[in-house]
């Protein structure tokens, strides 16, 4: 099992910055990637970005490029969402999830362990 806690989320004005956090414990993993989905109210969730294991790949949605930023620190078994210029339209429960090896990084249903999500509101 894996166990994940995301945090970091909160009220900010348009144009401002977050950073979001997610701590994994429990099983580890040598290959496949963590991600970020996001799930605005009476919608669907939505990939985010995901970094693979090693940090050798990363993957953004069209719809954040060049705004956020995928990290993570295996010494601490975090990963981060880095989150700038954010927009009212970027306001919605953030969820990180596990992906084992195989599947489509971009699809929610490839993700095998999910957190319990963090609510980011972005006020215009």
């Amino acid at each position: 099992q894996v166990q994940l806690l995301e945090s970091g989320g909160g009220l900010v004005q348009a144009g401002g910055s977050l950073r979001l956090y997610c701590v994994a414990s429990g099983r580890t993993f040598s290959s496949g990637a963590m991600g970020w989905f996001r799930q605005a109210p009476g919608k669907e969730r939505n990939f985010v970005a995901a970094i693979s294991w090693s940090g050798d790949y990363i993957w953004y949605a069209d719809s954040v490029k060049g705004r956020f930023t995928v990290s993570k620190d295996n010494a601490k078994n975090t990963v981060y969402l880095q989150m700038n210029s954010l927009k009212p339209e970027d306001t919605a429960v953030y969820y990180c999830a596990v992906k084992p090896a195989i599947g489509n990084t971009y699809l929610y249903t490839s993700y095998a362990y999910w957190g319990h999500g963090t609510q980011v509101t972005v006020s215009s």
